[in-house]
């Protein structure tokens, strides 16, 4: 039990600023022993903003108004950590041979396919949260949590299933994590995703869809980052994170 505290504290390090360095053990496990643990950390910066998102929508905000908040608030807790490698990643894709890619990816600069990524990304993840919280504000906040641990899942899978791009990086130090691993986290992400469905009144159809859309649409990012780069890197993980949050939104908005 103590090795699983540990592990889940671990996650919270890497994939949030949320303050629990103190916490943390030494030494620290490695970050594919903590995979398992990342929905918890998407759990742990998406509730927050689900309550943000659904006060202001009860304070009689607009809906647009009230997602732009829970956005901002999730980008704050986690430090724009997943937005950033969708940037990078974006950007490395106009390199012409993978080693000028990963150089692009490594540059500290944005550049126009960099802002382009980032802007529509959140136009999209703004609007859908937008439209549900105009038909119904616990429904917007049970698909922000959602949306969040699905995706999270899949950088666990992914770290499974892509070898690493670099001989170096987070990609590498990350370490590969076990089919087991990758399996424990899909898992509880597939159980947190049916209390939310429980909670905000989702149809059937959502929690079949959200899950499967979000898989897909990680599969297919992962399949580009192969071809274009040999594997994966912290950056690739980010963008995986990003596209899966974004098309499970969608998703829930379809089904919803």
């Amino acid at each position: 039990m103590a090795d699983r505290r540990a592990e889940a504290l671990t996650a919270l390090v890497w994939l949030t600023r949320l303050p629990v360095m103190r916490l943390l053990p030494d030494p620290l496990p490695s970050l594919s022993a903590c995979a398992w643990a990342f929905p918890l950390a998407g759990l742990a910066v998406a509730l927050p903003a689900a309550l943000l998102l659904h006060a202001a929508l009860g304070l009689g905000m607009s809906p647009l108004i009230a997602a732009i908040l829970a956005v901002a608030l999730l980008i704050r807790l986690t430090g724009a950590l997943h937005e950033d490698g969708l940037a990078d990643y974006a950007d490395g894709c106009g390199g012409s041979t993978k080693e000028r890619r990963l150089e692009i990816m490594r540059d500290s600069r944005i550049g126009s396919y960099g802002v382009l990524a980032l802007v529509l990304m959140l136009g999209l993840r703004v609007a859908a949260l937008a439209q549900l919280g105009q038909a119904a504000p616990l429904l917007a906040a049970g698909a922000l949590v959602a949306a969040a641990v699905l995706s999270r899942a899949g950088m666990a899978v992914a770290l499974a299933a892509m070898v690493p791009a670099r001989p170096d990086g987070l990609g590498r130090s990350a370490g590969r994590v076990t089919a087991l691993g990758a399996t424990c986290a899909v898992a509880l992400a597939l159980a947190l995703l049916i209390g939310c469905a429980w909670l905000a009144g989702m149809t059937p159809t959502a929690i079949l869809l959200a899950p499967l859309v979000c898989a897909a649409a990680q599969a297919l990012l992962a399949r580009h980052a192969r071809r274009l780069l040999g594997g994966q890197t912290g950056d690739v993980l980010g963008a995986i994170q990003q596209m899966g949050e974004g098309a499970t939104l969608l998703a829930l908005v379809v089904a919803a």
